[in-house]
């Protein structure tokens, strides 16, 4: 029997670490998940296990390469971000990989900015928000200024997707996806460095950087492997519609954030975009990615909860919900969509209502799906610009939620919206990143499945 020729891509997230064989049509034919326990870090706080996710690693890999019904062409990598693992001299791991989501120290965080002339100008050159320990280069100045010892015993400071690279091949290397995206260490206008990065000496243990679509060939047991350098996961997921769709197009990205980022918006990021939670992923051919953030998805975490208890329904009662025009019109609910989008607040509106105004659970759920759309709006607005965008994608939870999809439509008259799925889009985008180097076969057209949400009623949010 002829083995199968795959493409093994890992694809770590915070939560669920997966383990893919992605074929030349770019169907999954494996699939494993595991979970880690956290461990903590040198001050107490919790953060991956590094030691624990690299033995899986190791021991994933070992097997399937044992397998005989398939033949591994080539591997790559995909993971969150704002996380670097850090390598001294001798080839170990000498640091914990400090969580994103740690406190950052305040007043350290006031001297650097005092000293790099200001939140604004570095949060602009950067394209990035501050944003603490999730500005990735943070963590780097901070081991510089408050753990001089530790920062002089590191060769290397590898983002999580190189450090899997490095499990495989022994080699360094840093990759755009992951320096560019909200880490304060990028100059989007100079397409460099930072120039703190460099009077700090941060740059001495950033190793060099490797194209995102290039390959290094590696041997083990006498094979020959293709080994990409890994992505960060957000321009990882939007590889498969920018392999599929050549119009400009806007993809909201929806879980516990709501991303909308738009390939096309080659405009700079201002100071007052940068106010409103904008910012810039880059793609993974080094081209600016703007995108908007909004907290929605754990806003509705948050609410649904809320009306589970006041309507005493189950707590994913929302999922039987089905769109109504006339809940969206009633008099209630009309209420939503008065106000403001000038401020984008990462909370709605609907926590500060009271639920004894609504007669049902679907009216309630109807409301706070009207003032998510109306934050929703105002977010993706930011973006779109004059880019000549006519289409919109939604893929995650949102996608599958015909309340938030037909208010989109709605919310966005002149463009056609769609719901958008790709199976394990971040494994597929790394598989299709460096797709010339293993697959021969022309990319499928048929990767994304899309249902069209045409506008139901004309309304508009406001």
């Amino acid at each position: 029997m002829k083995s199968v020729a795959v493409i093994a891509i890992f694809d770590i997230g915070k939560t669920n670490k997966k383990f893919f064989l992605i074929d030349e049509y770019y169907k999954i034919v494996l699939e494993r998940t595991v979970n880690f326990k956290e461990t903590v870090d040198d001050d107490g706080d919790p953060c991956e296990d590094v030691d624990l996710l690299s033995k899986w690693v190791k021991e994933s890999l070992k097997e399937i390469l044992a397998l005989k019904k398939f033949d591994i062409k080539a591997l790559n990598f995909s993971t969150y971000g704002a996380s670097f693992v850090h390598i001294g001299h001798n080839g170990d791991v000498v640091a914990p990989l400090c969580n994103y989501l740690k406190a950052y120290p305040e007043d350290l965080k006031d001297e650097f900015y005092a000293k790099y002339d200001g939140e604004a100008g570095i949060s602009r050159e950067t394209a990035s928000p501050v944003l603490g320990n999730l500005n990735s280069g943070m963590q780097l100045y901070r081991i510089k200024q408050r753990k001089p010892e530790l920062f002089g015993r590191i060769k290397y400071s590898l983002h999580l997707p190189q450090y899997l690279n490095y499990l495989v091949t022994g080699g360094f290397c840093s990759d755009i996806t992951s320096i560019g995206s909200h880490t304060q260490l990028w100059d989007f206008v100079k397409n460099d460095y930072h120039r703190w990065v460099y009077e700090e000496g941060i740059d001495k243990i950033l190793a060099p950087i490797f194209p995102s679509d290039d390959t290094m060939d590696i041997e083990i047991k006498g094979r020959n492997y293709h080994v990409g350098a890994g992505l960060h996961d957000s321009s990882a997921a939007l590889i498969p519609y920018l392999a599929s769709f050549s119009e400009p197009f806007i993809l909201i990205s929806t879980g516990t954030w709501c991303i909308s980022l738009n390939p096309f918006n080659k405009n700079p990021l201002t100071v007052e975009e940068l106010n409103k939670d904008c910012l810039c992923y880059m793609e993974f051919h080094g081209h600016p990615v703007k995108a908007s953030r909004l907290f929605a998805g754990n806003e509705h975490e948050i609410q649904t909860k809320r009306l589970a208890t006041h309507f005493k329904k189950p707590i994913d009662q929302y999922k039987k919900v089905k769109y109504d025009v006339d809940l969206v019109n009633s008099s209630t609910t009309l209420r939503a969509k008065v106000g403001s989008n000038d401020m984008l607040m990462q909370e709605s509106e609907f926590g500060k209502r009271d639920l004894a105004d609504f007669t049902s659970y679907e009216e309630a759920y109807h409301c706070l799906l009207l003032d998510i759309m109306s934050q929703q709006q105002a977010s993706t607005n930011l973006i779109i610009q004059d880019t000549g965008v006519k289409r919109i994608f939604v893929d995650g939870g949102f996608g599958k939620n015909a309340v938030y999809m037909n208010l989109l439509a709605s919310a966005f008259p002149h463009f056609e919206v769609f719901a958008a799925s790709v199976a394990q889009a971040t494994a597929i985008g790394a598989a299709l990143s460096i797709h010339k180097h293993w697959n021969t076969k022309t990319i499928p057209g048929d990767m994304i499945e899309l249902k069209y949400y045409a506008l139901a009623q004309k309304m508009e949010v406001q």
